[in-house]
């Protein structure tokens, strides 16, 4: 066992000190969205109390102070990415608005009628309705990689859609719904030897894994700060600086301009480019809080602790006989996705909600993945460092309950 001291961490957490229907809340739904730390949330109060102000357009105190924070959130944003330098870092709104962002700007300057996108079965529509749009648009064909009854992607065929149409691939990081850790490495890899850019969506993997882009290569990367225990509000695009030089802004407005007039305008240097209007600063500034906790608490000893998690919820869960498992990749991180007989994913979530355990059920933003699973949906328990054995104990006692309840 590792030397976790998740019981002391739980102490960082305001709410998972409460009960909930009577009973300690299990909060297992942090694939849709992580809990705060105590310190993220003092930062946060401490912003609106004492500095509060517009970042770089105004020449007083708290302009400046607010400004000098907000960047170096952007370089604390760099360190945690390994990025090269902070114009590669672009503060959104989140991997929605990130991944948005990315595929306007690139099928405005890159996309013609015929050419192709490689997605993968199990993206989050966030990562398939954008390029969905660009298709729809300039005339592109979608190109879909399969996987195994594992809920693995199947490589051989994988590189059998690279071709010299293809323009783009864009998959998850780790999946929201199955929890698989993805071959990324390889996908880039393999999509360079095409001369082909990648972007990952990293929203699952950022609280889970290492998301070193000097090292996977990739060409975008995107994620959410309130996956990664940050406030909502706030997203990272990075972009290897050769390929945000070449894509146009996707919106604009203030700050990402150098000069207007009604005949032309000029766009800022980057990152500013694409940070149009007023940012989400104070967000920025948490997010950077959040990523200087975690790294507190030590990525490493963050993911050896999780794979526990992984291995024990497995062996807990498949000893449930009526309980069927989505999602057996020999990697993953600790989310569960399973279905309990014939019971339907929303009453064994609102049983579970009685006693107190969070879980999410539906089809999680992946209705393609669920036609591909033949199911219209399943529970879901995702789990973060902070969560324990005890709690995924308390997660099969109740299970039973739902299956003596509907037997």
């Amino acid at each position: 066992m590792s030397d976790f001291q998740v019981t002391q961490i739980r102490k960082d957490f305001p709410v998972l000190q409460q009960e909930v229907n009577g009973k300690p809340l299990v909060y297992f739904d942090n694939g849709a969205t992580a809990q705060k730390p105590e310190v993220v949330i003092r930062c946060m109060d401490e912003l609106y109390r004492t500095q509060y102000a517009p970042i770089h357009r105004s020449v007083n105190w708290l302009s400046d102070q607010m400004t000098t924070r907000y960047e170096n959130a952007r370089e604390t944003v760099r360190k945690h990415l390994d990025a090269y330098s902070t114009n590669e870092i672009i503060f959104t709104n989140g991997t929605t608005s990130s991944i948005n962002l990315l595929a306007a700007s690139f099928g405005r300057v890159f996309i013609r009628p015929g050419d192709e996108i490689i997605l993968s079965v199990m993206e989050h529509h966030s990562n398939i309705v954008p390029w969905q749009m660009v298709r729809d648009q300039y005339g592109a064909v979608l190109k879909i990689i399969p996987i195994s009854d594992e809920g693995e992607l199947d490589m051989e065929a994988y590189e059998g859609l690279l071709n010299e149409k293809t323009r783009i691939v864009a998959v998850s990081h780790v999946s929201n719904t199955l929890g698989t850790v993805n071959p990324v490495k390889e996908i880039v890899r393999l999509a360079h030897e095409a001369d082909v850019p990648v972007l990952l969506d990293g929203a699952q993997a950022i609280p889970h894994q290492r998301a070193d882009v000097t090292d996977l290569d990739c060409d975008f990367y995107a994620f959410s700060g309130h996956k990664v225990y940050g406030p909502t509000g706030i997203g990272v695009l990075y972009g290897k600086e050769k390929w945000l030089e070449k894509l146009p802004p996707w919106q604009g407005g203030g700050e990402m301009i150098n000069r207007v007039t009604f005949e032309k305008t000029t766009f800022n240097e980057l990152p500013f480019k694409f940070e149009a209007g007023t940012m989400p600063f104070t967000e920025a500034v948490g997010l950077a809080t959040a990523l200087d906790y975690v790294n507190g608490l030590g990525l490493n000893r963050i993911i050896a602790y999780e794979e526990e998690l992984v291995d024990y919820g497995m062996r807990a869960l498949s000893a449930l006989e009526q309980v069927k498992i989505f999602g057996r990749a020999t990697q993953k991180v600790p989310v569960f996705s399973f279905l309990v007989g014939d019971i339907h994913q929303y009453d064994t979530g609102m049983v579970l909600d009685k006693l107190g355990i969070a879980v999410r059920t539906g089809s999680h933003c992946t209705m393609p993945l669920m036609d591909r699973l033949g199911i219209t949906g399943t529970v879901r328990a995702s789990l973060s460092f902070y969560n324990t054995t005890d709690e995924i104990d308390v997660l099969v006692t109740g299970l039973k309950q739902v299956i003596q309840m509907f037997s």
